[in-house]
């Protein structure tokens, strides 16, 4: 695997993500991660994704652990997202680079207008040579709107910014076996260990490996690598023998594919066919009211769905192209008895709006 670590030296446009457990760990992290960054001054684009606004707010407003209700969540992080971006101005001043503060929510990037415009925005701070830093939005986030955590934001971050290296920052070597070993390059039929998640943070192990495989199917290289290893981010980029690696998903999904796969949250699901599924996994064929057995949820035209099998294998997911309750009126049907009933053609998902599981 020397050849796949070797190729993130190519890495042009790269995603750092840092959490809170780590930023608790050390109070010159920030200015550390600074450095490094601008040690590559001129070569790479960098996007950070952090998190710690809550932490830090916390302290600021005297709680001695971190709430659960929705309203004092918001209230931590409102105190502590402004310390928690100074923190990054000045780090990056110290060094000649601008950072720029970016807020988001998962609604931000669940409405396609929304996120050309974030795209938009990202690419002039990157043209500009700014350093983006990225949070979700906690002040104004509910659990409805929420990421589940930054771990996840940084998976839909890095095709935002058409990344090829996602760096997942954590307190551990990396992914470990069941023996407590570094596994170097992961693979499907790796043994994972337990790892658990405590302190200040939301994401655990679980949560950035099942992010590093969604942006690997973005095309790009992840790596989960230690936050508090001497110049971590260069000897990743050297191809040095750090963290765990997860290789570019050989066939990586465009990036509108990856917005309806990963970031849409499906509201409901179809019960296909078998004929029709194995048409669907073909991936050249549109979903027709023939194929569908059923539906359940339910949904608008536009909404992201499932496409199930009677099995309850998920084969793929697309955008509603008819209501759910119009999907059931016109299960199984074609022609002239489609025609009776909707009084003209249907495609309930359109094969351009339809991402195969592969």
């Amino acid at each position: 695997m020397h050849a796949a670590r070797a190729a993130l030296s190519k890495a042009q446009r790269i995603v750092v993500k840092v959490g809170s457990r780590s930023l608790a760990g050390s109070d010159a992290l920030i200015t550390d991660l600074a450095r490094q960054i601008a040690e590559q001054d001129g070569k790479r684009a960098f996007v950070i994704v952090t998190s710690g606004a809550i932490a830090l707010g916390m302290a600021r407003l005297g709680y001695r652990r971190r709430p659960k209700e929705m309203p004092l969540l918001q209230a931590a992080a409102a105190a502590g997202q402004s310390v928690l971006m100074q923190r990054y101005a000045e780090a990056f001043a110290g060094q000649g680079r601008v950072a720029a503060q970016v807020l988001l929510t998962h609604a931000d990037l669940a409405d396609r207008e929304r996120v050309n415009n974030a795209r938009q925005a990202l690419a002039a701070l990157l043209d500009a040579r700014a350093i983006p830093v990225i949070n979700e939005n906690d002040t104004v986030s509910t659990d409805e709107i929420r990421f589940g955590d930054n771990d996840q934001l940084a998976a839909m971050v890095t095709p935002l910014v058409g990344a090829d290296l996602l760096l997942l920052l954590t307190d551990v070597e990396g992914v470990l076996d069941d023996g407590g070993d570094r596994i170097p390059v992961m693979s499907d039929d790796a043994k994972i260990g337990t790892v658990a998640s405590a302190g200040p943070g939301t994401g655990g192990m679980t949560s950035k490996m099942d992010a590093a495989r969604k942006a690997s199917r973005s095309g790009a290289a992840v790596v989960i690598a230690p936050t508090l290893r001497a110049n971590v981010i260069a000897d990743v980029i050297a191809g040095r023998d750090v963290g765990t690696l997860f290789l570019p998903h050989p066939s990586a999904l465009r990036a509108r594919q990856h917005w309806i796969m990963y970031t849409l949250r499906p509201q409901g699901e179809v019960l296909v066919d078998d004929g029709a599924a194995r048409a669907l996994r073909v991936g050249k064929s549109s979903l027709l009211p023939v194929g569908v057995l059923g539906v359940r949820g339910e949904f608008h035209v536009g909404d992201a769905v499932r496409l199930v099998t009677r099995d309850r294998e998920e084969i793929g997911r697309g955008l509603a192209r008819l209501t759910s309750a119009d999907v059931a009126r016109t299960a199984g049907k074609k022609g002239a008895d489609l025609d009776a009933v909707l009084g003209r053609d249907a495609v309930v998902v359109h094969r351009d709006d339809l991402v195969v599981i592969s």
